[in-house]
């Protein structure tokens, strides 16, 4: 499982790289030229950088259990199934942030971004439940509560970048590309986990 989604990872975070191209340009325009082609440059970081938190956290996932089966093989499917999506909201989002596209299309491009986004938590609540059913799965130290703390995030994510879907669209589409930095950024740190919190205990001193 780890070898062929790593596998996976490498090629489509290398197929977001064929999006970017030498902007057309007269003789000692080039400059210019770069400069209209700079939100493309911006959607491929965020990508880039969305597409190694993703990869980040799956690696943690995995350090959770200590098999697989073919339910969580088709889990682990349906996950790499939205992580080569990316590249299309990508490219959707960088030509309408350029010269190519206006008020309108920037809406529609970060809405779409938000919408696959949110898509993707999906299968990370889909993972942490069925780990959840099945401690027998759990590596060594890994507790059922631990996992089940775990679902809070792609719940989160889900919510979050659902909103940043809305911003985009009708409040502003920067505000929403900034909304979903904010939702990568979130998940970078807390890629190793959430930590369950324990109550507190008073002890009296008599």
């Amino acid at each position: 499982m780890t070898g062929f989604s790593d596998g996976v990872f490498a090629i489509v975070i290398t197929l977001l790289v064929i999006e970017l191209r030498v902007p057309a340009h007269r003789p000692g325009e080039l400059l210019a030229g770069l400069a209209e082609e700079a939100p493309a440059y911006v959607a491929f970081l965020v990508s880039f950088g969305y597409l190694g938190v993703i990869w980040l956290n799956h690696h943690a996932l995995l350090r959770l259990i200590r098999g697989a089966t073919l339910g969580l093989n088709w889990i682990n499917l349906w996950l790499l199934l939205g992580v080569v999506v990316i590249p299309f909201p990508t490219a959707v989002l960088a030509a309408a942030f350029t010269h190519e596209g206006n008020d309108h299309d920037r809406r529609v491009a970060v809405l779409l971004y938000a919408l696959t986004a949110a898509a993707m938590s999906a299968p990370w609540l889909a993972f942490f439940g069925y780990l959840r059913r099945r401690p027998a799965l759990l590596g060594e130290g890994i507790s059922v509560a631990h996992v089940a703390a775990q679902r809070a995030r792609p719940v989160t994510g889900m919510v979050l970048y659902l909103f940043s879907g809305a911003l985009g669209w009708f409040v502003s589409p920067v505000l929403g590309v900034i909304g979903i930095v904010v939702m990568i950024v979130f998940h970078a740190l807390t890629s190793e986990g959430v930590r369950r919190r324990r109550p507190h205990r008073r002890a009296e001193r008599r």
